[in-house]
C-alpha cells in the first residue's frame, strides 16, 4: 500500500499554490483530482483540476458507492474524492496527495491512518483570507460571507491534522510543507 497527504486549508489560504509546488518539486507525488457538480470555470480543465460530474452525475456516484469522501459543501454544491483516483496513482507507484477541504481531509485521515499525513495550511489572519478571495473576484458578497464564516470552523478543527503550516510567507510555507512531506515518506 502506497502512501496519501492531504493538504486542507479554508478556501483561500493557499493550498492549491502550496500542492502546485509541491507537485514541480517532488516527482513522488502524484494529485488526486477531486470531482465536484459545480461548472467549469475558464481557466480549468476535466479531468485535470476536477471531474466536472454536474448534480446528477456527481449524486449518481454517490449511490454507486464510488467515493473515497464526499461532501455537499454548500447546498447542491458537491466534492469528493473518486476512489479510483488513489488506486490510479499508486498503480504507479507514486504517493497520492490530495487538495481538499478540511472535512474531506479528516474523512481521509481516518481511512488511513497510518498510511496518511495530513496537514492543516493556516492563513495569517481571517482578514488577510478574507482579502484573498476578494481579490480572486470569483465571489459575490454573499459567497464570500460563506466562505468567511465557513473559515472559522475549518479553522477551529486545524488540531486534528497532523502538521499545522501557516502560509504567512508563500516561500517559507512551500519549503517547510515540503520537508515536512520527505519525512514522512522516508
Amino acid at each position: 500500500m502506497g502512501k496519501l497527504i492531504v493538504i486542507s486549508a479554508p478556501s483561500g489560504a493557499g493550498k492549491t499554490s502550496i500542492v502546485h509546488f509541491l507537485l514541480q518539486q517532488m516527482d513522488i507525488l502524484s494529485f488526486s483530482v477531486s470531482a465536484c457538480s459545480r461548472a467549469k470555470r475558464d481557466n480549468e480543465t476535466d479531468g485535470a483540476d476536477y471531474h466536472f460530474l454536474g448534480i446528477t452525475g456527481f449524486k449518481s456516484k454517490i449511490s454507486e458507492d464510488a467515493f473515497l469522501e464526499w461532501e455537499e459543501v454548500y447546498e447542491n454544491q458537491f466534492y469528493g474524492t473518486l476512489k479510483s483516483e488513489v488506486g490510479r496513482i499508486w498503480q504507479k507507484e507514486k504517493t497520492v496527495i490530495f487538495d481538499v477541504d478540511v472535512v474531506g481531509g479528516l474523512n481521509i485521515k481516518k481511512q488511513y491512518q497510518k498510511e496518511c499525513l495530513s496537514i492543516f495550511i493556516m492563513p495569517p489572519s481571517l482578514a488577510v483570507l478574507e482579502e484573498r478571495l476578494q481579490k480572486r473576484g470569483s465571489e459575490s458578497k454573499e459567497s464570500l460571507q460563506k466562505r468567511v464564516a465557513k473559515a472559522k470552523e475549518e479553522i477551529a478543527k486545524r488540531m486534528e491534522f497532523d502538521q499545522v503550516i501557516l502560509n504567512d510567507d508563500f516561500e517559507v510555507a512551500c519549503m517547510e510543507t515540503m520537508e515536512v512531506i520527505q519525512k514522512f515518506i522516508e
